[in-house]
């Protein structure tokens, strides 16, 4: 696609970082105004992406995701339903290793007592965003071209006005998502363990003390509210710039082929450095979620 001489170098770029959004169509009209079609349908553009609101759904993250979350969930089934007390098999092995290592964290970040949640959802968290960023080291081509074909030949779309976005943590609505869950259950841990007087007072009364009040509440409000911002848009950020990388890296190839070569080289290194990021990234996500929940469970 990067070699099409019918799409631009800015083009291509922009064509990768757009997801497949459904939802209510839109016309610009003369006066350079958005107006509802009152239909329902996949965007064209970028810019009718935008102006289809909060309702629309960016179909490529929501389907990846499940795929994955589903094929998550089936492994581990399907490892539990085998397993065996004698010799494990390799397979066992590799999820008794992932488990152990969930369950040091957990005992290492979690003093809040017993809590049956935190280790699945520890687990959860981690495989499920581990997966979804594994993503970004499939070639930037292929998923895009595929479903552009597929639509070509279904259809008859045009390959130009179909897009797929393969990173679903690219997608800061699933990031932010998964972040505003875990601030949802922070809050419930808070008034189930602190009650609600026990955590009003301590947006209230901490850090400076009762006679501090209005400036403990503006401090530690933006302290609360910053939490799953921050949770949510770091995941998001660190992979939005990794796959960046490698949609540009992928413009090189249409550049001759002595950049094609250096392309190549670069794709390779960027690839393997990048595994580090995926596992980092999900692993700060797991344990700052733990890390909040067990704040949650602790008196001040």
């Amino acid at each position: 696609m990067a070699s099409e001489s019918s799409i631009t170098t800015s083009g291509y770029i922009k064509h990768h970082l757009q997801n497949l959004t459904y939802g209510e169509k839109q016309v610009e009209t003369a006066a350079g105004v958005w107006e509802p079609t009152g239909e329902l349908g996949f965007a064209t553009t970028g810019q009718e992406a935008a102006q289809m609101g909060f309702w629309a759904i960016n179909v490529d993250t929501m389907l990846l995701s499940i795929v994955l979350g589903t094929l998550m969930m089936w492994f581990f089934r399907s490892v539990a339903k085998t397993i065996s007390t004698g010799v494990p098999s390799p397979v066992q092995n590799f999820a008794e290793m992932v488990i152990e290592f969930i369950n040091d964290t957990v005992r290492g970040s979690f003093t809040g007592g017993k809590n049956d949640l935190v280790a699945p959802l520890a687990l959860t968290i981690f495989v499920w965003i581990f997966l979804m960023n594994l993503m970004d080291l499939i070639p930037v081509d292929i998923l895009p071209l595929a479903v552009a074909q597929g639509a070509v030949f279904l259809f008859d779309a045009d390959p130009h006005n179909v897009f797929f976005k393969v990173v679903p943590s690219t997608d800061p609505n699933a990031t932010m998502g998964m972040a505003l869950v875990v601030f949802g259950l922070m809050l419930y841990y808070s008034f189930k363990v602190k009650g609600a007087g026990g955590f009003l007072g301590e947006l209230a009364l901490e850090p400076f003390g009762k006679w501090a009040l209005p400036v403990n509440l503006v401090l530690e409000t933006v302290t609360l509210l910053a939490k799953p911002f921050s949770l949510g848009l770091r995941l998001f950020g660190n992979m939005y710039a990794g796959e960046m990388v490698f949609i540009l890296i992928a413009t090189m190839y249409g550049a001759g082929l002595m950049l094609g070569s250096v392309a190549g080289l670069l794709q390779v290194a960027w690839a393997i450095f990048h595994i580090l990021i995926i596992t980092l990234q999900a692993f700060i996500f797991m344990v700052l979620t733990v890390v909040y929940i067990d704040m949650a469970h602790q008196h001040h």
